[in-house]
């Protein structure tokens, strides 16, 4: 039932503050000043461009603070969701990653989907923050301290200085020499989140405004309570902006299609590389605790070794208990990645296993609307 239109913010202030139009930034305003949702979970700027902080925000005035885009911030906001704010009716602002997530936590239910309202972002992918300050120093000659906003748009890195200059570097150079987006954000072929009520981004965008897919009957009724209470205006794009939208999206996905070739097969590492790599896991299970999928009440690794000494499994069986329960489920979000502090390339294996589950049973992580074959629920 999708339906195409632009929006954007009825509030100057806004307007300028935000992305194309601020029109994310006042339908959340709208959403708490009229008390339709308890709270909203977004992400804010911190000390700098690059310390993206996810905050829960219960006051419309607080809302002007995640005004804009946050590239260096890969946070997964599903799992504060589902330990924190299960019982709040809930705005939430998400990439497609964490829409996957939200979406089998919820079939796993550890939250009601009717208290949500899933605003989507396209998606061209994230920075870490320290590698993007180096980036920024080594092939933009800049002082990172120098940049207040960085965005992904035309095939670039673009940056804005204090001075009111941009600068931008082409992502394919920079991902050649192994710099650019994170390597799994390379790989997603999911750009726009369409298991959300809508989804916002400027690919196809009149200047000013963000085109927005609504995608449910709760996203229809947000943009037309948000409309006839003045927060946001709308109109209607043309078939060339619709045409344009879905041009750049398939793009994203043939290059996408790309990284995973190249990824999961060519380079892949061989069986030796991986036993080098698990000699390296020093057991401090940071990939387990910072998986937004991986919930059990009580962890099937820990009662797998509850008769066992205290010390920890030993990596290869740590490994392997996680990937059997937990890689069909894998939505390709890195976290597990990003946190190892041996740099152990975690979530290619996972990846590459939800990859052959997909293959075997048509199953496809945080899209498929069904639990997952052999799924077994006792843990709930």
């Amino acid at each position: 039932m999708s339906k195409f239109l632009e929006i954007r913010s009825k509030n100057k202030d806004i307007c300028t503050l935000g992305e194309c139009g601020g029109s994310i930034t006042s339908i959340l305003q709208y959403l708490l000043e009229t008390k339709v949702v308890d709270g909203v979970l977004n992400i804010k700027k911190y000390d700098d461009i690059y310390d993206g902080v996810p905050v829960f925000i219960t006051d419309p005035k607080e809302i002007l603070e995640t005004a804009g885009s946050l590239h260096c911030a890969p946070t997964m906001v599903a799992d504060l969701i589902s330990e924190y704010l299960d019982d709040k009716k809930l705005a939430v602002v998400v990439k497609p990653c964490d829409a996957m997530a939200i979406n089998e936590l919820v079939k796993r239910n550890r939250f009601n989907s009717e208290n949500l309202f899933i605003i989507g972002l396209n998606c061209g992918g994230t920075l870490m923050p320290e590698p993007a300050q180096r980036m920024f120093e080594l092939f933009y000659d800049l002082n990172p301290e120098d940049i207040i906003k960085e965005e992904i748009d035309k095939g670039q890195i673009i940056v804005l200085l204090k001075d009111g200059t941009e600068k931008g570097v082409k992502i394919d150079e920079l991902e050649e020499k192994g710099w650019g987006r994170r390597e799994n954000c390379q790989r997603c072929e999911v750009k726009i989140p369409r298991n959300t009520d809508i989804v916002c981004g400027n690919w196809g965008a009149t200047e000013g405004w963000t085109f927005t897919e609504v995608i449910s009957e709760k996203g229809v009724k947000l943009i037309n309570d948000a409309v006839k209470d003045g927060f946001i205006e709308s109109k209607t794009p043309s078939d060339k902006q619709i045409e344009i939208r879905a041009k750049l999206e398939k793009i994203m996905e043939k290059l996408a299609d790309k990284f995973q070739k190249k990824q999961l097969n060519t380079e892949y590492p061989s069986i030796e590389k991986w036993d080098e790599y698990w000699n390296r896991c020093i057991e401090c299970y940071g990939c387990r605790d910072v998986c937004p999928i991986c919930w059990c009440n009580e962890c099937e690794i820990e009662r797998f070794f509850e008769n066992e000494s205290l010390t920890p499994p030993d990596p290869l069986t740590f490994q392997g208990v996680r990937l059997t329960h937990m890689s069909f489920s894998c939505i390709n979000c890195g976290q597990c990645e990003d946190v190892c502090p041996v740099h152990i390339p975690l979530s290619k294996i996972y990846y590459k296993a939800q990859k052959n589950y997909r293959e075997n049973t048509g199953y496809i992580a945080g899209i498929t609307d069904e639990l997952p074959p052999l799924y077994s629920p006792e843990n709930e």
